[in-house]
């Protein structure tokens, strides 16, 4: 009698035969979605929509697959989920299914939306999309550690990669409303993933609705930090990180326990989201809807601002920015984007640190109040370079609001209310402070005022933030390094603390290239545009290393070499010009041996 063979000999070779399906499973699930994200880039950027002929046909079958996909991946024994991952897996198969509905006609929809660009079918349909696009980049950048690449090498490729994801995407033709060259499209994209807000276009009016939702998502994006965004993601969908992860994301996240660093990527997402959510219904309150054409409208320049505020990248849809004749002495707005700019521009570290502190506090009081303990005396939380970064950014603020006020009394403050002038001094003083936006003109400022400007645009924001330049922290050590050495002091001492000898000399190498980047760049700006006065081309250099975004007016003036030579000091001023070093150099061993020392006359 005929039998047949079993299929599997044994249950070692079915395991691993599942395995290997719902291995390829997830491949396959990858390749779909990057598919759909190309073909929704096309519909979107392109005048010859894909809906209705039969690539929409095509996109409802690679949704259908998808759907197929995730539940299979749902009930997969390989696939370890916590219960906040599982149920944000069974949300996305429940956006597919609705996404194939839709694509499919099964669920009616009105044929053009407010924005005229897409059928808000279609416009649900790339939404689900993305979100699924992003999911699963984020659960692939948790496998990047896998490379065996130096962490400073990716950190350097995470951007340049949004930097030419951005460019392609502004070169889309509905992107712009009179086109835009190569060079423009790098130079606004490296721009806004490296939250400067040096433009070369006018962004209200040279780019659409769709150009200017491309913009904000890279200054989102480069805010943040690509890692750090996508890691987020992958980290919730997932529902852990593995040992490898973690020691491979503390280094982007400034975060020393190894232990906190998935509460620290959760801590510094909401706090991103709260602040930016929390600003943009103040500015939406605090701004008449008579002054736009729309509610739409309305609505996203307030959160267009709340972002880019929040990431210090200075970028605005009005076209003569905030110094905008409708808007300028909108003082109270003024000052909750100050604020916002001031929140983004402190420091994740010290926003974890002071959280931490007043959490304990507040369990600690609590506990003490109804008897259950005594208060123990909080940890040594907020540590000394928390402290530092606190009282640089204090003193930086006060020294640039009070030469504000005593210089500009005759220039830009001039005919100002008291209120005015208050509100016009303190964001005089925080938006070089690597922000970019502008309140008054630019070019009527004093020469004394713009002297202090590049010194408060060259130090910047504080490590482990939005903003670039400097640092708080490094020009605090050298200043309090300077002033022990003149002590007679051999060692740095902070708070009640020694701070390390690798730390000073971080500082003198970081301040050192600084001064070369930006001493070159005015060099080569300088001969490949001559006509540029000399304090304009240096003030434009200084704010493309510091990723602050101010200018005099000269950017739209500038040669396409002098704009590369911007975007290059940028990218550097964005990423870190040791960073580079690090990443390129390589790295010495262990010295075994020590030679004599010797001392050189240094006066």
């Amino acid at each position: 009698m005929f039998q047949l063979k079993p299929i599997f000999q044994s249950p070692d070779q079915r395991l691993a035969f599942f395995r290997k399906v719902f291995a390829v499973n997830r491949q396959t699930i990858q390749a779909i979605s990057l598919v759909l994200f190309a073909l929704t880039i096309y519909d979107l950027g392109y005048n010859r929509p894909v809906q209705p002929d039969l690539v929409g046909v095509f996109v409802a079958t690679l949704l259908l697959l998808l759907v197929v996909g995730y539940s299979l991946k749902l009930v997969s024994r390989s696939e370890k989920y916590t219960t906040s991952g599982y149920i944000g897996e069974i949300g996305l198969l429940l956006l597919l299914l609705t996404a194939f509905l839709v694509q499919t006609g099964t669920l009616p929809f009105s044929e053009e939306d407010s924005l005229s660009i897409v059928s808000k079918q279609a416009f649900l349909v790339d939404l689900i999309v993305f979100v699924i696009f992003l999911v699963e980049l984020s659960k692939v950048s948790l496998s990047v550690n896998r490379l065996k690449i130096h962490p400073a090498v990716i950190f350097m490729m995470s951007f340049l990669i949004v930097i030419i994801i951005g460019m392609v995407l502004l070169l889309l033709p509905n992107a712009t409303v009179r086109g835009i060259s190569v060079i423009d499209a790098l130079f606004t994209s490296t721009s806004a993933v490296c939250v400067t807000g040096l433009i070369v276009l006018d962004t209200s009016s040279d780019f659409t609705f769709l150009g200017q939702i491309i913009i904000l998502v890279l200054f989102q994006v480069g805010g943040l930090g690509m890692m750090t965004f996508t890691s987020f993601f992958g980290f919730f969908f997932k529902g852990s990180y593995s040992l490898q992860n973690q020691l491979f994301l503390r280094d982007f996240i400034s975060e020393n326990n190894i232990n906190a660093v998935n509460s620290t990527v959760v801590k510094i997402i909401l706090f991103t989201l709260i602040v930016e959510a929390t600003a943009a219904v103040l500015i939406f309150l605090l701004v008449d809807t008579s002054l736009f054409q729309t509610p739409g409208a309305h609505v996203f320049f307030a959160i267009f601002h709340a972002v880019s505020g929040f990431c210090n990248a200075g970028f605005s849809i009005l076209r003569d920015g905030l110094y905008q004749e409708e808007f300028r002495h909108l003082y109270t707005m003024q000052l909750v984007i100050a604020a916002t700019i001031v929140l983004g521009g402190i420091g994740f570290p010290v926003v974890v640190a002071y959280f931490n502190y007043l959490r304990h506090v507040w369990i600690g009081t609590t506990k003490h109040i109804f008897g259950v303990e005594a208060y123990k005396h909080a940890p040594r939380v907020v540590n000394v370079n928390v402290r530092l970064i606190m009282y640089t950014t204090v003193i930086l603020l006060l020294v640039g609001f009070v030469s504000y006020l005593i210089f500009e009394q005759n220039h830009t403050l001039q005919g100002l209310s008291w209120y005015g002038k208050f509100v016009t001094a303190i964001f005089g003083s925080v938006t070089p402070r690597t922000a970019g936006f502008n309140t008054v003109d630019m070019g009527a400022m004093a020469m004394p005022t713009v002297l202090i400007y590049l010194i408060l645009m060259w130090i910047g924001a504080s490590p482990g933030s939005t903003g670039g330049g400097l640092k708080t922290s490094t020009f605090a050590v050298a200043v309090l390094n300077a002033v022990s050495i003149a002590k007679g002091k051999d060692r740095l001492e902070v708070f009640s603390r020694q701070i390390e000898n690798q730390t000073l000399r971080k500082a003198f190498a970081v301040i050192l290239l600084s001064f070369l980047i930006i001493g070159l760049g005015v060099f080569f700006v300088i001969i490949l545009n001559p006509e540029l006065e000399l304090i304009a081309v240096a003030f434009e250099i200084f704010s493309a290393f510091s990723t602050v975004g101010l200018s005099l007016g000269i950017t739209g003036q500038l040669s396409a070499g002098s704009k590369l030579v911007v975007i290059i000091i940028m990218f550097l001023g964005r990423v870190g010009t040791l960073t580079v070093l690090v990443a390129f150099v390589r790295k010495a061993r262990n010295l075994r041996y020590k030679f004599p020392e010797e001392s050189v006359f240094i006066t």
